[in-house]
């Protein structure tokens, strides 16, 4: 906008000083040129009474001398009678011309070679014509001309670099605010929800600061709203968990009770987070730095520990493979616990007793790929169930599951699909993305390739079947 602005006065002033400089030039010529003639045609008059007097040369001589314009004046005087032409001085214009300015009896200019010539009529005592020629150098004509022209663009230059500076000047009071405007949005769209605009400038952008900022502050109002809400909700849940941790407690031992107060314990860990998170106004899932994150080996053999038990109890075949060597991704380990939990939680959920699942960890040179598999009847429509909130449209099913799944991939740079397994129900393929690089181009199902067409990095093979 600065420089548009800047481009279109400096347009519009070079057409206006060009528009008045232009004909102000000519003027100034026109004005050196009649001002030439005139000191021209006051010589010639200084020389007509002396002819309308006599007509001898020895006089005549003396006063072209006493005019002080000798050297560029001449007279012509024709023959009358007895007397005889005199011509003094030196004649530039041509014969003819002479004789026509005679013939009309006024006065009239004539080119010649270095300047110009003004021949004046005198009428004598003896009735004829003589001529006064004066003879005006292209010198005289333009002298001062230069000077007046280098002033004259003198004055539109300074005219043009006066109105560039003060468009400048305008288009910073212009784009500031909107500079502002636009870094302000980037800070709250960074999360920096202290963002505010100063609210100045012209009134157009004045108004779209004091809309942003009411913007900025409702924003916060809803956050605070909402993490005040979800502290609350979570707060609610420790009566029903302190129930539970005591009947637990009461179970006494075995595996299936140390299992539900792991379970439990676990779970107030988790509201206690989800209760800090909120009042800390800090998000639950966060982007891992260099040199952070988990071993994904040991969060799916941690996991798989804990629902083995529940599947042993309902009948279902289980399979862990690629967790005998360490897996390093970039994500924290309570957020990959917690994907796991929602995916295996969905197996237990919307399939049926006995139903076998799997769940694979490939490991390869910039991604890594968790498949979580099962032999139950598939969802029908993936897009779907990968929408937040939507859930399966089953009891107790809300959909947030997936999406936290998907938001954990997201932010490596990967991304989750659902699709058809080997086992005959749904696979969930989560593609991690390793140290922080683009995401990589996916190939064939199963597969994992660079962005450079054609290079083939390292290939997946589907789960086998299970025993």
């Amino acid at each position: 906008m600065r420089w548009a602005l800047v481009k279109v006065c400096l347009a519009v002033t070079v057409m206006v000083v060009v528009a008045f400089a232009v004909p102000l030039g000519l003027v100034i010529r026109e004005m050196a040129r009649d001002r030439a003639f005139s000191n021209a045609e006051r010589e010639a008059a200084a020389v007509a009474p002396a002819l309308s007097i006599t007509t001898d040369r020895d006089q005549l001589e003396r006063v072209v001398a006493s005019a002080g314009s000798d050297a560029g004046m001449a007279v012509h005087i024709p023959a009358s009678g007895e007397a005889s032409a005199v011509d003094l001085g030196r004649q530039r214009a041509a014969d003819d011309d002479i004789a026509t300015v005679r013939k009309l009896g006024r006065a009239s200019t004539t080119e010649v070679p270095g300047g110009s010539t003004l021949l004046q009529p005198v009428a004598l005592s003896s009735g004829e014509i003589a001529v006064v020629e004066v003879y005006v150098p292209e010198a005289e004509v333009t002298n001062g001309l230069t000077t007046a022209w280098t002033v004259l663009a003198g004055v539109g230059l300074a005219l043009i670099v006066g109105s560039v500076a003060v468009a400048d000047r305008l288009g910073v009071r212009m784009v500031r605010p909107a500079q502002r405007l636009v870094e302000g949005a980037h800070e709250l769209g960074e999360g920096k929800l202290g963002a505010r605009v100063p609210e100045e400038g012209p009134n157009e952008l004045r108004l779209a600061a004091v809309a942003f900022n009411s913007m900025a502050d409702q924003v916060v109002q809803l956050l605070a709203n909402e993490r005040e809400l979800a502290a609350d909700l979570s707060h609610r849940l420790r009566t029903p968990l302190t129930v539970l941790r005591l009947n637990a407690a009461s179970l006494g031992d075995g595996p299936a009770a140390e299992q539900t107060r792991a379970a439990v314990a676990q779970l107030e860990r988790e509201v206690d987070t989800i209760i800090r998170t909120a009042r800390e106004a800090k998000p639950q899932t966060v982007a891992a730095g260099p040199g952070a994150g988990c071993d994904a080996a040991e969060v799916v053999r941690e996991r798989m520990t804990f629902w083995s038990a529940l599947a042993e109890d309902e009948d279902r075949k289980v399979r862990v493979a690629g967790v005998d060597r360490p897996v390093r991704i970039p994500v924290a380990r309570a957020d990959l616990a917690a994907a796991l939990d929602a995916l295996l939680g969905n197996v237990f959920r919307h399939t049926a007793e006995g139903t076998a699942f799997a769940v694979d960890v490939h490991n390869g040179e910039d991604a890594v790929i968790v498949l979580v598999s099962d032999a139950g009847p598939g969802i029908a429509d993936p897009e779907a169930a990968m929408a937040r909130g939507r859930g399966s449209g089953s009891a107790g099913s809300t959909g947030l599951g997936l999406d936290i799944v998907r938001r954990l991939a997201e932010s490596t740079g990967g991304d989750v699909r659902i699709g058809s397994s080997v086992l005959g129900g749904t696979e969930v393929r989560i593609w991690i993305q390793l140290d922080g690089r683009e995401p990589v181009r996916r190939g064939h199902r199963g597969s994992v390739r660079r962005r450079r067409p054609g290079r083939l990095v390292s290939s997946f093979n589907r789960p086998r079947s299970l025993p």
